[in-house]
């Protein structure tokens, strides 16, 4: 796609709006393109407010030049993409009203960027026990996998897995935001820049190399203030009077 004559963002999202949505009451242009992390394949980002709108509904296409994806809510569905986001820890929405730049006013967006930030603040919820033990046992059972994987193709899969899921679990230990692709990393880098560093390491050593020592030395320490590894014992569904729950 020709770059070089198309609107700077914020005259584009400008535009967007004028074009596409011109009855709206507010708009706000998020995404890399306003945190000065765009590159050349960046699309820009734009949350919709419409009043008269009954449900909302994501839209993507192309204008000006530019890729353009487009949430459009009424002034009450996006709390509920606030809540649900929230729930899997992956605060998409209430990251894209808090960091967006306004494009149209409307004095209702400072009440809703001030809810997004409440919510970015609090972080998410903390795990039960019984999760944490799952999830201690998932990583135990991937890494056992991956320990007794002799065959190349399959231990990449392993790996990638036990990357994700052990990402999610340092966050999620913490009560620290995930992300998925290449917000999982980048999670990682915005909580601990030198653990994020030790782990892309352990990774690098795997790719490049065909050894596995590494990652798994640095998964089993991140277990190890939690119990360590975990298989023996473990159960999901069994009820107290040691019956299966329906």
């Amino acid at each position: 796609m020709e770059t070089s004559s198309r609107p700077v963002p914020e005259m584009a999202a400008q535009l967007v709006i004028e074009k596409h949505f011109p009855n709206c009451q507010a708009a706000l242009l998020a995404g890399s393109v306003v945190r000065g992390e765009a590159t050349s394949t960046s699309d820009l980002d734009i949350v919709v407010f419409d009043k008269e709108l009954r449900s909302s509904y994501r839209e993507s296409f192309i204008d000006f030049g530019w890729y353009i994806e487009c949430f459009v809510h009424n002034f009450t569905s996006y709390k509920e993409f606030f809540e649900s986001d929230c729930k899997r820890a992956k605060p998409s929405m209430p990251k894209m009203v808090s960091e967006g730049i306004i494009v149209r006013d409307a004095n209702i967006l400072i009440t809703i960027k001030q809810e997004a930030n409440e919510l970015l603040k609090k972080g998410p919820e903390k795990w039960s026990s019984e999760t944490i033990e799952m999830k201690r046992y998932f990583l135990t059972d991937v890494l056992d996998d991956l320990k007794g994987c002799v065959k190349r193709e399959e231990a990449i899969f392993l790996v990638n897995t036990l990357a994700d899921l052990t990402i999610e679990f340092i966050l999620r230990m913490n009560r620290q935001w995930i992300g998925s692709s290449k917000w999982t990393i980048r999670a990682l880098k915005n909580f601990d820049e030198e653990l994020a560093k030790d782990l892309i390491a352990a990774l690098e050593t795997f790719y490049q190399k065909n050894e596995k020592d590494s990652i798994i030395q640095f998964v089993e320490a991140i277990l190890q203030p939690y119990g360590g590894l975990l298989f023996a014992g473990f159960s999901m569904g069994k009820d107290k009077n040691g019956g299966e729950e329906c």
